[in-house]
This record gives C-alpha cells, structure tokens and sequence, in this order.
C-alpha cells in the first residue's frame, strides 16, 4: 500500500478507536448482549426454552406433577413480553449509539468533500489563469470551467434538493393517477 493509502487508514483507525474510548462500561455490556442476542444460537436456546416449559407443562400432569404454568401458559406470555421489551429496549439503545456515530461520519465526510470542492474549484482557477497567460496555449473562454471555478453553496444545494424533493409526486400518488393507468395501457 503507499503511504498516502496507509495514512488514511491509520487516520480512520484512529477515529473509530477515539469513538471506542468514550463508550461507557454500561453502554458496552448492552451492546454486547444486544450482539448474543442477535446471533443463531440465541433464536435457538430461546425456541428450546419456549419449547421446553411448553412441553413440561403439558406433560407433567401425565406424570402426577403438578404443572407450574398450565395452559394458556399466562407466566409463559408475561416472561417473553418482559424479554421482547428488555430486547428492545437494548437494541435501541445500540441504534442511537451507531445513529450518532453514524451522523458524526457523515458531518466528517461533508466537511471533507466541501474542503475537497473548494480545493479543486481553486485548482480549476489556477489552471484556467495558467492558460490564459501561456502563450502557446489558444486563450478561449471554457464556460464549464468558468462555472466550476466558483465554490458549490452547500445553503443553494440544499435548497434546491428540497425544491427537487418537495415537487416530487408521492409514489403511491403516481400508481393511482389516471395518466400512469393510461400510460400503462398504452404499453
């Protein structure tokens, strides 16, 4: 790899190891049993268990004992409506954690690629300055180049994506429209 390549990867290394540092003790047990949660041999243990009560309940009076949550299984339905929220709950506190890692990512990556464009609108003047004042190259003015030369307005993006957004049909609209029935039809 060069060097260039392998200083960026140290550089984002070092990111995610800043990130890393400042997760709570708390925060980590929750993640990691948000990730034993989500792995196979969890949906498994919880499909013998379920089984396994179901199973003993229904069978232990066959043997002359007493079955400790006989069906409709209410102690059953109350242990995994407790479980489905304590899953939730730290799957959501996961997500928040990875939502605010991710929105710092981007912010970085948006503040790296408007550096980037202004840098590159600058080099864009300094090449078309350049060919204006050599010589031996015809000057002719390049409107494309003139145009990139200017920095992007991220405020003029931002508001013409909205304007883009905003005129949009809604997808469910365009389906139930006259003209796309008749547009089909006439495919």
């Amino acid at each position: 790899m060069s060097e260039h390549l392998n200083e960026n990867v140290e550089t984002l290394a070092s990111l995610r190891q800043r990130a890393e540092r400042s997760v709570s003790a708390h925060q980590r047990r929750i993640e990691h049993a948000t990730a034993q949660l989500g792995r196979p041999h969890s949906f498994y243990l919880i499909l013998a268990f379920g089984a396994a009560w179901i199973g003993f309940n229904v069978l232990a009076p066959g043997f002359g004992v007493r079955a400790f949550d006989p069906s409709p299984f209410e102690w059953l339905q109350g242990l995994v409506g407790f479980g489905a929220l304590l899953m939730t709950t730290t799957i959501l506190i996961t997500q928040n954690r990875q939502t605010r890692y991710a929105e710092q990512r981007a912010q970085l990556e948006l503040q790296v690629n408007l550096l980037a464009e202004q840098k590159i609108a600058k080099l864009i003047e300094l090449i078309e300055e350049l060919r204006r004042d050599m010589p031996s190259v015809r000057d002719r003015v390049d409107q494309v180049a003139e145009t990139m030369k200017a920095p992007v307005d991220p405020h003029a993006v931002l508001s013409a994506l909205e304007q883009t957004l905003d005129r949009k049909p809604d997808v469910t609209e365009t389906q139930a429209s006259p003209s796309s029935e008749n547009h089909t039809k006439e495919l």
